[in-house]
């Protein structure tokens, strides 16, 4: 990964001291956090401990029970769906489309968000479409059905949907799921040159966390509904961190790759919330 770039985007995403549940379980209790513009920021932690509550609330699709989400010094609540579409993208974990769709047709929904009554499909649509389609590697695809794509290019094209929304911030819940290593870097390298040529502001959930600490520049841990640490990998991960958070029991190495911290497992102690 590249050094910190400048940000090309003036959005600003943040959560104000939120609390976030279903029905009367509370799975995040009074977090607060600020999202930096332009860069990627992977939220970690045990499985239940509100990653993924924590990113559906950050993209409207859950409502706090307590404080708010803020995007541009506004309340997300008090915004139109639209205008929050033409800033904020987010890709859930597994996507749904019809059987049939073609990567272009799939894309192309992203410009929904620009479009009325009073305004149909235009010249600028189809530049937009294109432009994603380049910027995913995905473009020589766009005349085949998802169906026909391996994982590593059906989550590319899911990307570049996306992108065609024209946003600047980008939220992607466990992108690489269900894909093998080869096809969770293809997509992972996707991301790093989406914040490195285009200044994209992105938030992720990942759970493996060697290729969360090689992605990213800032992580967010989280255990039982809280933030335990957050900031640079190489400020938050240590031995001391991965035993308390996740049980692990573990070797925290420099990469040979990329200098930054490598975790070596040696063994799992229980805890609970894992």
């Amino acid at each position: 990964m590249a050094d910190k770039p400048l940000s090309t985007t003036a959005h600003q995403l943040a959560a104000e001291n939120i609390t976030l549940g279903y029905g009367d379980r509370v799975i995040v209790d009074g977090l607060s956090i600020d999202i930096e513009p332009g860069l990627v920021t992977t939220i970690i932690g045990p499985n239940g401990c509100g990653k993924s509550t924590l990113l559906r609330a950050l993209g409207r699709l859950l409502r706090p029970q307590a404080g708010q989400v803020v995007l541009d010094g506004k309340a997300i609540s008090a915004l139109k769906t639209r205008d929050i579409a033409r800033i904020v993208g987010m890709l859930p974990q597994t996507p749904v489309a019809p059987e049939g769709l073609t990567v272009a047709d799939l894309v192309a929904k992203g410009r929904h968000p620009h479009q009325s009554w009073l305004r149909q499909w235009s010249a600028e649509d189809e530049t937009e479409v294109m432009t994603a389609l380049e910027q995913t590697g995905v473009a020589d695809l766009a005349e085949r059905t998802l169906d026909e794509l391996s994982g590593g290019q059906r989550q590319r094209a899911w990307i570049s949907m996306a992108l065609a929304q024209g946003t600047d911030i980008l939220l992607l819940d466990e992108p690489t799921t269900y894909l093998d290593l080869a096809h969770s870097l293809e997509v992972l390298d996707l991301v790093d040159r989406l914040r490195d040529e285009f200044g994209r502001t992105v938030v992720m959930v990942l759970h493996d966390l060697n290729l969360a600490i090689r992605y990213s520049d800032r992580l967010v841990v989280m255990r039982d509904g809280r933030i335990i640490a957050q900031g640079e990998p190489a400020e938050v991960i240590d031995a001391e961190l991965l035993l308390e958070v996740f049980g692990l029991q573990a070797k925290v190495l420099d990469c040979p790759v990329s200098g930054r911290p490598m975790i070596v497992p040696i063994g799992a102690r229980h805890v609970r919330g894992v």
